[in-house]
């Protein structure tokens, strides 16, 4: 019999230096059942785990998914539902899920040797995290989507609306566009599609 794994969600939140005082607020907001993505690579080691640890709590009383920025093997050690970063990082380590950071059709490629669950396309749009970085663009965006094998989540410069303009169902935001994740008010969160 296969070993089915429940679908990952539509809606992510990367977590990072500029949101952390806002994300607690954002988990709250987000559709339940949605994902965050924790990096904060600004943070000590030390702080870093406990900063997890809260955000976690924070984010499973909503039924989101919570995945770290590390390998698989820290991933677990931490208690966390999955591991993020480049190919490269995840080809290790215990059967856990894998959201692979994906650029090119070779990162791809490297993702599924990876054992990915899901490749994390970017950057799609310009965004304010790499200033004047190439961006895929809704082209190259949908031509690797459909050499992917696993599921897509768009990232860079991503909002709801912009999602749907490039066909996709998946995506993930660390402000979610101009007016920022965490203004909108409680009951109109326009993530969700």
């Amino acid at each position: 019999m296969p070993n089915r794994q429940p679908p990952l969600p539509d809606i992510w939140l990367v977590s990072d230096e500029r949101n952390d005082a806002a994300l607690e607020r954002i988990l709250a907001r987000l559709p339940r059942g949605s994902g965050l993505i924790f990096r904060h690579y600004h943070l000590p080691p030390g702080e870093r785990r406990a900063r997890f640890a809260a955000l976690a709590r924070a984010a499973r009383r909503r039924r989101h998914l919570v995945v770290l920025s590390a390998a698989a093997r820290e991933a677990r050690a931490w208690g966390a539902d999955g591991a993020y970063g480049a190919p490269g990082k995840l080809a290790r380590g215990p059967a856990l899920p894998r959201l692979a950071t994906v650029h090119s059709l070779r990162e791809l490629g490297a993702a599924h040797r990876a054992r990915a669950r899901a490749a994390v396309l970017s950057p799609v749009f310009p965004t304010r995290s790499h200033p004047g970085a190439r961006t895929l663009g809704p082209v190259r965006f949908r031509l690797l989507a459909a050499r992917a094998r696993v599921p897509v989540i768009a990232l860079g410069g991503m909002t709801a609306h912009r999602a749907r303009a490039i066909g996709t169902g998946k995506w993930a935001a660390i402000g979610g566009g101009n007016r920022g994740l965490a203004k909108w008010p409680t009951g109109t969160f326009p993530l969700h599609s």
